[in-house]
């Protein structure tokens, strides 16, 4: 038709679907996806069962004669040229389905080896955990999907961009959005795009955005890199060359019959159309928005760098710092008005940084997911978990937590008499012990007013411990240093800072994603002590049940998160009262390896905790940071919630604890006292009490 692209091939969906056939790998898809109704699989879950099917393909050859027709085809038409591997479903660039950025495309690839490698983790993008979040939301069959793949000559533009023949929020514009360099960048969201509106009727330019950021994508040894730029030159497209692509958007929306979405590069002067694809609609409803939120945690290597300076640097130490101002503050003797301001003021400074936690913290999480993706398409690990041996060196605050518990632990033993059969402190030292150890871990004791029942309850988690084989924790065997230093070795010499970048991102990642719900408990933990507190003051001035319930009226109108009676069970769906029936086995995520068989013990409240006997298996909805002191006692976990970094996972990762998580039901199908083996490694619940 005239227009510049340039030259390419297409390895076709029948190649893929012979791939996986001649490998197995198809039967590994069935079984991943077949855990449970994707319609019940949280976006984690998704996450891990699409980090294990890409780790299947990169460990499975091509077959020869696959191999051998790229090969042929690379030698005749490529040849010293750089490539591009880009991908293209068969449910993709529809006008109702885009699949926009959910597939991936690898830039800069030199030789065959490369070329055959990005050709597999093309395929095995069509199970990313934003295609299967998709698939499951437009209702598509998975087992229709296939995917093509596109080797094509790398054009190194010197301005790339986006267009649109009609606006997705105006019908009377067309939009032009243009990046220095390469356009990934752009794709990504790692760099702002100077952006034209323009009349679609007319073409003359609406307006003008010049972005306010100078960064550029360019390739380097790895692939490609975003650099900073010194020179401010904007716009970065003449006035011809935006009329220029708009004439090219009118032309392929005649051509081609549908508005066009149209990817583009310019190189000495020319302008080369690298993608078209129709222009997707545009309404959202709230499956698409969920969706689209669970989307912006997958963060790149440069915003999470960028996002990493920022908690670290500024949002940890404020918390912190505010945390403790509440928890030193007297609030015993205010008065009525005086507590009712701090239970609003508490209130909301806990919802400040809950929303900050939810904007912040969890997509930084997504630090330990990237590094997880690059350790195992470098090393393709038997173990697709084996890059969480490296990262899960630091302690988390969990950790230290239970170590403290530990060292009170071996201290009662040593003086037994520190402590009478009714259970109260003797020893004057070892009580000043238990107190400064309160003080440290406010969340563990709870938030009620009586400070001799939080006592108790602490003490009563530190008999548990004496009376437990000391489990340890993980001894590191696969020795967590060779695994990184081997790691470091697949890159190049001027490389390797990026490769220590990565894993000590992956490693504050992974620590913070137990520790900030530990920081975020102390609010919650304190909010709670001011509305138990109100409530103790109103229940004063009860003089009949009428009174008593005007007073629980007005504190329940605050609409406090946390004031409630706190179940640790969701209500509905795992509410154990009944609606399930029973089943001798049930599907879960493997979360933490190995096989424990137990006494099943539904964990309910927060004092069903301590009803846990040694080697029982806990069971519940999910592991709450201020539940996983109780993870050395257990012999196993299952809980509802799923996915690898989750606080139950981290935990029993850490502790070499058997954890399966993402088991639907979980403490409806499993009854307490139930006879249970769970098998870490498959992620199965076998229930020996049902025949």
């Amino acid at each position: 038709e005239g227009f510049s692209v340039p030259e390419g091939v297409c390895v076709t969906a029948p190649v893929y679907l012979d791939f996986i056939k001649a490998t197995g790998i198809k039967d590994t898809i069935f079984y991943e996806l077949g855990r449970k109704n994707l319609e019940d699989m949280r976006w984690e879950e998704m996450w891990d069962a699409s980090l294990r099917i890409r780790n299947i393909f990169l460990r499975k050859d091509m077959p020869g004669h696959i191999e051998n027709d790229i090969v042929e085809i690379l030698k005749s038409r490529f040849k010293n040229k750089l490539l591009a591997v880009r991908s293209s479903s068969n449910f993709e660039d529809s006008e109702i389905n885009s699949y926009a950025g959910l597939h991936e495309s690898f830039l800069n690839l030199k030789d065959k080896e490369d070329v055959l490698k990005h050709i597999k983790l093309v395929w095995a993008s069509l199970w990313s955990d934003a295609a299967i979040a998709y698939s499951r939301e437009l209702g598509l069959d998975p087992a229709r999907s296939m995917m093509s793949v596109i080797i094509q000559e790398l054009v190194y533009g010197t301005t790339s961009g986006v267009a649109f023949s009609i606006s997705p929020v105006d019908p009377e514009k067309a939009v032009i959005e243009a990046v220095p360099g390469l356009n990934k960048g752009l794709v990504d969201g790692d760099v702002e795009p100077d952006r034209w509106d323009i009349a679609r009727s007319t073409g003359d330019i609406a307006r003008y955005l010049p972005s306010k950021e100078n960064r550029k994508t360019v390739m380097d040894e790895t692939g490609v890199k975003i650099i900073e730029l010194n020179d401010k030159k904007r716009p970065l497209l003449s006035t011809e060359k935006v009329k220029g692509i708009y004439r090219i958007l009118m032309d392929l929306e005649k051509k081609l019959g549908f508005p066009a979405d149209l990817e583009w590069t310019i190189k000495e002067g020319n302008i080369y159309l690298l993608q078209v694809r129709p222009v997707s609609g545009t309404k959202f409803d709230d499956k698409n928005q969920r969706r689209g939120w669970d989307m912006t945690l997958r963060r790149s290597f440069d915003n999470l760098k960028r996002l990493s300076i920022r908690i670290t640097g500024e949002l940890l130490p404020k918390m912190q710092a505010e945390a403790d101002i509440l928890e030193r503050s007297k609030i015993d003797m205010l008065d009525g008005p005086d507590l009712a301001a701090e239970v609003e003021k508490r209130k909301n400074i806990y919802e400040k940084w809950k929303g900050i936690y939810w904007d912040e913290f969890i997509p930084f999480a997504h630090g330990a997911r990237l590094f997880g993706k690059v350790y195992n398409d470098r090393m393709k690990p038997e173990d697709p978990y084996e890059f969480v041996d490296i990262i899960s060196a630091d302690k988390t605050e969990s950790r230290k937590r239970n170590n403290s518990i530990k060292e009170l632990a071996e201290k009662l033993i040593q003086k037994p008499g520190s402590v009478s059969r009714e259970g109260e402190i003797l020893d004057g030292e070892f009580k000043e012990t238990v107190k400064k150890f309160m003080e440290k871990f406010p969340g563990l004791a709870g938030s009620g007013t009586d400070e001799h029942k939080k006592e108790q309850f602490v003490l009563s988690v530190i008999k548990k411990y004496a009376e437990t084989p000391d489990k340890g924790g993980r001894s590191n065997t696969r020795n967590n240093k060779k695994l990184e230093e081997a790691f470091l070795d697949t890159f190049e010499v001027d490389e390797k800072t990026k490769g220590r970048e990565l894993i000590d991102l992956g490693k504050l990642s992974y620590k913070l994603r137990d520790d900030d719900n530990v920081y975020l408990g102390r609010f919650e933990t304190e909010l709670s002590r001011a509305m138990n507190l109100s409530r103790s003051r109103l229940g004063e001035l009860c003089r009949d049940e009428r009174s008593c319930q005007a007073a629980e009226e007005v504190i329940m109108a605050l609409k406090v998160p946390g004031y409630a009676p706190k179940r640790i069970s969701e209500k509905g769906k795992d509410d154990t009262k009944g609606g399930f029936s029973r089943k001798r086995q049930l599907r879960g995520q493997p979360a933490g390896q190995g096989i424990a068989r137990g006494t099943a013990r539904i964990i309910n409240k927060r004092d069903d905790l301590l009803k846990i006997e040694n080697g029982d298996i806990l069971v519940c909805d999910s592991i709450d940071p201020e539940m996983t002191f109780i993870i050395p006692v257990v012999g196993g976990i299952v809980e509802r919630r799923g996915g690898m970094l989750i606080h139950g996972a981290i935990i029993a990762r850490e502790y070499g604890v058997p954890c399966v998580t993402g088991v639907e039901g979980a403490t409806g199908h499993i009854k307490n006292g139930d006879d249970i083996t769970i098998d870490g490694y498959f992620g199965l619940v076998i229930n020996h009490s049902v025949q």
